[in-house]
């Protein structure tokens, strides 16, 4: 039994957090290193997937295989090892025989059987959910009609969606809002073919506007739920302590990069207005009925409202399924083999994150509330910000000061790298097309990284 489990010395106690974290209690020993050996390997990892996929694409093209699409295994094994969505599950393959071997069989099945996979299951199901044509369509109506108020021009259009898009996070979850801004980025913006430069600020400002988008509630993002509750914050708490703080820093960095991309934005509406005359499709499809969206709708606020227990969610979301079929002559087929891969890449790094507490404490205490932001900050470039929120709350009489910078820091870190925020492989995987051989981490990384800076600022000088 799993409760006699945790009363063994030396079985999987040893891998469990205590109750309440110290520098005296933590839970170590040397599989613990082992364990952020394999983190930094996954991370690492992540980094390079562009190369690797390059290096894939010189070798087939050195060597062309003999037959039409036949690749050789090795050159295989690469195309694999280049998708970043399976990254984290590959090094979860490692620490598994290593658990195993310090600690036996049963404890490292246990370990994985115990981990918490509600997030992973919930990103999927939402990211489905989200990518359907009627939610799609409804969202960019609503983008449209808001950008028309202000000249409908493509850089006011991509203005009002990485303002409003991002914000509608703290309604229908981060990761709904990710990925229905970044389907709408792909098909309204990206296929204008910006320059390498607007294409990486743009999904840097995406990535980071999405992570501080959702503290206008409790509960829409994961790491303010992690803390909310916790700590009692209420929906008021949240907003007036972070929210409209998040909204003028959105605000700002938007303004700042249209600001200094606007010689581009003004060629990019140019090419707009001209391929609008000049091509026209004609879209054959049949309109879907106001009705038909109105349940997708539905279906999208029971699975939001549902997001804490898997066993509700996961039901709506087979009846929801049930009703996709039904109505397909107005859908088109439900994407999951990409929200699935997410849940995997997902469900990797709880494995795997969920033995760091050990370092990651021990650099948080002992600080002061402004190196607190600016570590948490850090910490989140290389790990969840979920996952350093749940390893936050362990630590005994945190002050309010201590509470606001490490809570600034995990959300004003969410875009820095693809693995900072849960809902950002998603976008990773929607918009990676647009970018030739990949994304580049350390592109994104300086993409993200302005936005970044400005949120830090902001959430500092108006600590109080």
């Amino acid at each position: 039994m799993l409760a006699e489990f945790y009363k063994v010395p030396g079985k999987l106690d040893c891998l469990k957090p205590p109750g309440v974290l110290t520098l005296e209690n933590l839970h170590y020993t040397s599989f613990h290193t082992w364990a952020l050996v394999f983190l930094i390997g996954a991370i690492i990892h992540t980094l390079f997937v562009d190369k690797i996929h390059r290096f894939a694409r010189a070798l087939e093209a050195k060597y062309p295989p003999k037959q039409t699409r036949q690749r050789s295994i090795f050159i295989q094994m690469l195309y694999f090892l280049a998708e970043v969505e399976i990254v984290f599950a590959i090094w979860v393959i490692p620490l598994f025989f290593t658990m195993a071997g310090y600690y036996g069989w049963v404890t490292a099945l246990e370990y994985i059987n115990t981990r918490d996979f509600t997030e992973p299951l919930f990103v999927v199901i939402i990211l489905s959910l989200s990518s359907t044509k009627p939610i799609v369509q409804f969202a960019e109506k609503a983008i449209l009609f808001l950008a028309r108020g202000f000249g409908g021009t493509l850089s006011v259009w991509w203005f009002t969606l990485l303002t409003v898009g991002p914000l509608l996070g703290s309604l229908i979850t981060e990761a709904g809002a990710m990925a229905i801004c970044a389907l709408l980025l792909s098909k309204q913006f990206y296929d204008h073919r910006p320059s390498a430069k607007l294409s990486y600020a743009t999904l840097g400002l995406l990535f980071t506007n999405i992570s501080v988008g959702g503290v206008l509630t409790n509960f829409a993002s994961p790491a303010v739920l992690v803390l909310s509750h916790a700590w009692k914050w209420s929906n008021l708490d949240v907003f007036l302590t972070f929210g409209w703080k998040a909204t003028l820093g959105i605000l700002i960095a938007n303004t700042l990069y249209w600001f200094c991309f606007r010689k581009e934005f003004a060629h990019l509406n140019a090419r707009k207005k001209l391929r609008t005359q000049s091509f026209k499709p004609q879209d054959s499809a049949p309109l879907i009925p106001s009705w038909i969206t109105a349940v997708h709708l539905f279906f999208m606020a029971v699975i939001v409202a549902t997001s804490e227990y898997p066993a509700i969610f996961v039901a709506s979301f087979l009846f929801f399924i049930g009703f996709h079929q039904g109505t397909r002559h107005y859908q088109e087929s439900l994407k999951l083999a990409r929200p699935l891969l997410v849940g995997l890449f997902l469900a990797g790094l709880v494995i795997l994150g969920g033995l760091q507490g050990w370092w990651v404490i021990r650099m948080l205490e002992g600080l002061s509330p402004l190196e607190v932001l600016g570590m948490a900050l850090s910490l989140t470039a290389f790990n969840d910000n979920t996952a350093i929120s749940y390893l936050a709350i362990l630590i005994p009489d945190l002050s309010p000061a201590f509470k606001y910078a490490l809570f600034t820091g995990v959300i004003a870190g969410g875009g820095l790298t693809v693995i900072a925020n849960a809902p950002n492989p998603a976008g990773y995987v929607i918009l990676s097309k647009h970018f030739g051989g990949g994304i580049s981490a350390w592109k994104l990384l300086l993409g993200a990284l302005p936005p970044t800076i400005i949120f830090y600022l902001t959430f500092s000088f108006l600590a109080f």
